[in-house]
């Protein structure tokens, strides 16, 4: 019964990216979250901040086989991944995006890409000693069922690099409490909760963290302070910074901030 639900909200997570249609409500976050906080993202240097770190928390990838998970036809590290590692393999649902993107790994010796579920059945590949997982984590509601399965495909050693929205800032929680009712998207869409981050925390050695937009997040209403341009700027930039190096050591900065990067080790 629970595999049948899960094929039903698949069908209808694939059909969703692949044709793009949403609600209006849907289409009003969106034009939030891509929009503004994007423009902010990309003014202070967020953006570039968790794609730096990234590549670094990959290290080398030489010897390392990589499983790029619901990359759709490829994110943005999908293919110094795919350049990069003894072997690359992409997976997503959607058949719509895994042919774009075996179409473009074609050139690259060791890079492919696949249709299918990561919890099903017939998904048997494992021993990945990277698993990239970015805003994907939270598609998944079963964290417990969730975090088995990492654990199986990972080789001894074998880390995760993740990148999720958090629900625990309670402004953008209760936007959220809002929203969702009316959210199309709202049966893979779970933002990670304290209890969800506490669930990985103790199944996986955390190695290192960093959340983003926290003071940050505000940023947006520093046009209306009656200062220059550039103040407005390297105030917003100050609060980023704030919110990436607290982060990496206090909970309560880490949980006032909008998405959270991971970096862990499958436990010994």
């Amino acid at each position: 019964m629970e595999s049948e639900k899960r094929k039903l909200v698949n069908a209808r997570q694939k059909e969703f990216y692949d044709t793009k249609q949403k609600n209006v409500a849907t289409r009003l976050w969106s034009y939030f979250r891509n929009g503004a906080l994007n423009r902010i993202k990309k003014n202070i240097g967020v953006e570039r901040d968790i794609y730096e770190l990234h590549k670094n928390w990959f290290g080398d990838l030489s010897k390392k086989k990589v499983l790029d998970l619901g990359c759709y036809a490829g994110n943005s590290l999908s293919f110094y991944l795919a350049q990069n590692a003894r072997e690359y393999l992409g997976i997503d649902l959607s058949p719509k995006g895994i042919n774009d993107l075996s179409r473009r790994l074609e050139k690259i010796s060791g890079a492919r890409a696949e249709v299918v579920d990561f919890l099903s059945e017939e998904f048997r590949e494992k021993d990945f000693d990277l698993i990239y997982a970015y805003g994907v984590l939270h598609h998944f509601k079963d964290v417990d069922e969730l975090i088995v399965k990492l654990q199986e495909k990972l080789n001894e050693g074998g880390e995760i690099v993740s990148h999720d929205p958090l629900q625990t800032s309670l402004p953008i929680k209760f936007i959220r409490s809002i929203y969702r009712p009316f959210q199309s998207d709202k049966a893979w869409e779970w933002p990670f909760s304290e209890k969800t981050y506490y669930k990985f925390a103790e199944a996986f050695e955390i190695k290192e963290r960093r959340a983003v937009l926290g003071k940050a997040k505000w940023s947006a209403f520093i046009s209306f302070i009656p200062i220059s341009e550039e103040k407005r700027l390297q105030k917003a930039k100050a609060w980023h910074r704030d919110d990436w190096e607290k982060s990496l050591k206090e909970d309560e900065k880490m949980f006032d901030c909008m998405h959270l990067s991971l970096l862990m080790q499958k436990k010994s």
